[in-house]
């Protein structure tokens, strides 16, 4: 009954406290300045490679040593968002195949979704290898594509960044916009739609690609 994408961090869970802290240890590790809390939100979804060159950290392979040693230690530390679990049992009651679709490595991921709950929904779960293989979401997503064999036109990328957003569209499939995310404004203003709360998701999934197998 079609496929649904769903980013983890900013869209299932509120995952600012654990990955904020291990990105503001990482920084003073490596004697670089620590922003603060609102600028480290900002970066809160895209690779982490990439927000650590932004912030000043180029040496990227120690950052994330550094990033990698705190986060494991407050990873779950990250509640799900109000609304997400009704929202995904409604859509399994649509007969939707749900799939994990992060930037952050499955490794962390799996184990994440694994403790809150969330991997009793998903169909698979996909996410970069901590070497960077697959670090870019639309590659990723063009993977995870290739290998379920789910039709683009018959599937949604939900996610609350532009990496998110960029994906699903490179990938010729509908994207809505978790507004109750950590997306900048004006960031996803080019989803096909933004929703305000994980309640509306099953409604809007049905809208966009009705019950297409």
């Amino acid at each position: 009954m079609g496929a649904v994408f769903l980013d983890l961090d900013g869209t299932l869970t509120d995952s600012a406290p654990p990955i904020s802290a291990a990105i503001a240890h990482a920084l003073a590790e490596m004697g670089r300045p620590v922003p603060d809390q609102r600028t480290i939100l900002s970066y809160i979804g895209p690779p982490l490679a990439d927000t650590f060159a932004s912030l000043g950290a180029t040496d990227t392979d120690t950052a994330l040593t550094h990033y990698r040693a705190h986060y494991h230690q407050v990873m779950y530390e990250a509640p799900v968002y109000d609304g997400v679990f009704g929202a995904l049992e409604a859509l399994r009651a649509q007969g939707r195949r749900m799939y994990l679709m992060t930037a952050k490595p499955h490794a962390y991921a799996r184990k994440i979704t694994a403790r809150l709950g969330l991997a009793d929904y998903m169909t698979a779960e996909y996410g970069p290898e901590l070497d960077g293989t697959h670090n870019n979401k639309a590659d990723l997503l063009a993977h995870a594509l290739r290998e379920t064999g789910e039709r683009p036109e018959h599937s949604v990328m939900v996610g609350d960044r532009t990496h998110d957003l960029h994906a699903g569209q490179k990938n010729g499939m509908a994207v809505i916009a978790a507004l109750w995310g950590y997306g900048q404004a004006g960031e996803m203003d080019s989803a096909t739609v933004g929703l305000h709360a994980p309640s509306d998701l099953p409604q809007t999934v049905a809208r966009l690609i009705g019950d297409a197998r």
